[in-house]
């Protein structure tokens, strides 16, 4: 470490950066382009099929949920079906509005293991309204 050796360790340091993940995430870009909702927080979707997924230690529920094939770009994603009997509402090849689940880190949430969806519509119709049986589903 000499008097004029500022250059040199700028560009050692520049060298070192490429070995931390966060660095390497950020400045290429990996997170939206591994995203299927490319940045976006909602997207529209096609059913493929109702699941059942099996809620984390210690609960012992099945989770309602649905394989959705998105619009903008045919990936497919699994989302969470929220309120009590709301699944019966979605049927195949109906029309879905997702958004993100808050979790940590955009990760899943809560006791759902790898689900980041949740619909929030089916058929134009909110999900919620639905449920509580206020207004009925949409025909299409």
């Amino acid at each position: 470490m000499g008097m004029f050796s500022g250059r040199k360790f700028e560009n050692s340091t520049k060298k070192f950066r490429w070995s931390s993940k966060k660095y390497k995430k950020r400045v290429l870009d990996l997170a939206s382009k591994a995203d299927p909702l490319e940045g976006t927080s909602q997207a529209k979707g096609i059913v493929l099929e109702k699941t059942e997924l099996e809620a984390k230690q210690p609960n012992s529920a099945m989770r309602k949920c649905v394989r959705v094939q998105l619009i903008k770009n045919g990936r497919q994603v699994t989302a969470f079906v929220p309120g009590n009997l709301a699944s019966k509402f979605i049927d195949e090849h109906d029309e879905v509005f997702i958004e993100r689940i808050g979790g940590r880190k955009s990760r899943s949430k809560g006791d759902i293991p790898g689900v980041r969806y949740a619909v929030r519509a089916v058929n134009d119709q909110p999900i919620r309204l639905l449920a509580k049986g206020k207004i009925e589903k949409g025909r299409r």
